[in-house]
This record gives structure tokens, sequence and C-alpha cells, in this order.
């Protein structure tokens, strides 16, 4: 069964709801955005986070040092690079830390995916490109793109909510990651997490 991940959580009310639809993971954003939390602030809301939920921080282009300190600090289970970041830098950070590593690709066409296929982290992410953001934009592209020989497993992002949520599925993803898709007026909506939450499990 296809897991589900909540992305962008920054208020304690996020928190609530998560723990109790209980996603599989959830997402801090450390990178700049609108739904940006500083390390103190997910340090916080982590010792709020069930035990269970797994927590990832999502990074665009930042120093080794701040993401090895949200490990190490307890801001985070998980990393997720979701800039132009290098092997090299997965290779780093590895040496340092022995958390799992998501890379996230902005897909544009097939062979960016098989690219980043080469890659050593544990799992892609995959996502809409977009000139102007790195991610977080509610775009999707194409799923029909992803190769059925890819050899990592794989997060499905970009604008799926829960209109679409059935046929990200179909695709061989191991989880699907929302975040746009589950607020309303730019919040987390608990109504909107059940809904997600209850397609995946069914």
């Amino acid at each position: 069964m296809a897991k589900i991940k909540i992305c962008g959580l920054r208020r304690e009310e996020d928190i609530a709801f998560v723990n109790e639809y209980r996603p599989d993971f959830i997402g801090f954003v450390f990178a700049p955005s609108k739904r940006q939390v500083t390390r103190e602030k997910a340090v916080s809301l982590k010792r709020q986070l069930r035990n269970d939920i797994i927590a990832l921080g999502v990074f665009v282009n930042q120093p080794p040092e701040e993401i090895v300190s949200c490990v190490e600090q307890g801001a985070i289970d998980w990393i997720q690079l979701h800039g132009d970041e290098s092997e090299d830098m997965i290779r780093k950070l590895k040496e340092r830390l022995s958390v799992p590593i998501l890379k996230a690709v902005r897909v544009k066409k097939e062979e960016d995916i098989r690219e980043a296929d080469k890659l050593s982290c544990d799992y892609l992410l995959l996502d809409a490109f977009s000139s102007s953001a790195y991610g977080g934009t509610g775009q999707r592209f194409s799923w029909d793109m992803i190769p059925k020989d890819i050899r990592h497993p794989y997060f499905l992002a970009g604008g799926i909510d829960s209109a679409n949520i059935r046929e990200a599925l179909k695709t061989d993803c191991y989880a699907v990651d929302v975040s746009g898709g589950a607020e309303t007026g730019g919040y987390k909506d608990k109504k909107k997490i059940e809904q997600l939450v209850k397609a995946v499990r069914s």
C-alpha cells in the first residue's frame, strides 16, 4: 500500500490534525517559502508529533551544516533535498548522518528522472518543473513520463489533492506528497487531511 506525506506544517493545529489522522510522513519546510519554519519552531512542533509519524526536513541549496544541525537537534528524521544539490552533497551528508535522504527531481522530461535515478540517495521525489520556484507550486507533470524501470522508490508530488489522489496512487509511487491540496486559504485543513489519508488507506 502506498504511503502519504502531508508537507508544509507550521502550526500546532497542523500537528494536532496529523496526530489525529496519522499520515506516514509530514514535512517541515526550512527553505524560503510561505510555509517556512525555523529550526527552533520545528523542534517544538516535532516534540508534539506522534512517534510513529516520520518528519522530513525540506531544504533548497542550504549548507550541509544547517541540515546536519536540524537532524542532530531532533527537528527531523529524514532529509529532503529540493534544490540543485549534487551527488557530492548527498555523499557528504551520508558520511555525517545515517538518516534516509530524498532527492527531488523537477521533471520536464523522462530523462530528468533517469538521470536522478543514478544518484546515491535513498528515495526520489518527483515534482513538476517550475522556472519560478523549486516546489510547492501546486502544478503537476505528466505522470506518464515516469519510467516503469525506475530503481529508486519515489514520492509523487505536485498538484495532488482529493480529486486526483486515486489517479496518483495508480502510479507505482512509494508515497504521495501533498501540500497545497491539504489546505484552504493557505492553511492546513483538517477535513482535507482526513479525506486524503482515508483515500490512501482505502
